[in-house]
């Protein structure tokens, strides 16, 4: 007579085996956020300073396209249908505005001024100007090209800062100098984590 099947062994995790899986677990993800947060806000930084990049020279080649003033200024409503620049010596700007200044009163009159771009920042980024930077809100082209100083009898001499207060990345800085003849540069800085005005050249 056949002996009926017998059980098969019961197959799957032990308790331990289990608890291993989600140590295991815990050490990848452990590893894994700081170096994945540094590139997302590494992403960020450069997201906003090519950006500001661009629109400098937006401004600087449509002063000389339309033989007049343009500028970019800091906006804390750039998208807005009438973005405004922020007051002098504001530190909370989420944007800027490029707009051609017809009346080279160096703010963005609807009804006067052509505006060239409208530009954001990610969240929890700062821009910040250095002191050289006309009332640290605003870069003004003149038709020649050039940026000056807020009497207008300089080259400008100036950084602006695109940071975010965190140490993921190191290098949590992205600096945008205005060099001579108004050659622009960018590079990466390590300010420990702060977001502080910068030094003028």
């Amino acid at each position: 007579m056949a002996r009926p099947a017998g059980r098969g062994r019961a197959t799957g995790f032990t308790l331990i085996e289990l608890m291993i899986g989600v140590v295991v677990a815990a050490i990848l993800l452990a590893i894994a956020v700081p170096s994945f947060e540094s590139t997302i806000n590494g992403s960020r930084l450069a997201a906003a300073s090519n950006e500001l990049l661009a629109s400098l020279q937006t401004a600087r080649m449509e002063a000389i396209r339309y033989n007049h003033r343009t500028a970019l200024c800091l906006s804390r409503n750039a998208q807005d249908a009438a973005p405004t620049c922020a007051p002098a010596n504001a530190t909370d700007a989420t944007g800027w505005i490029t707009f051609v200044d017809a009346n080279s009163d160096g703010t963005f009159q609807v009804a006067s001024d052509t505006l060239l771009r409208q530009s954001t920042v990610p969240p929890k980024v700062r821009v910040l100007p250095s002191a050289n930077v006309p009332n640290r809100v605003r870069v003004t082209y003149n038709a020649d090209g050039f940026a000056r100083n807020l009497a207008g009898s300089a080259m400008l001499s100036a950084r602006i800062d695109v940071c975010l207060p965190t140490n993921r990345p190191l290098q949590n800085v992205r600096r945008i100098e205005f060099g001579h003849g108004s050659r622009l540069e960018i590079e990466r800085a390590n300010t420990n984590g702060a977001c502080a005005t910068p030094a003028n050249p």
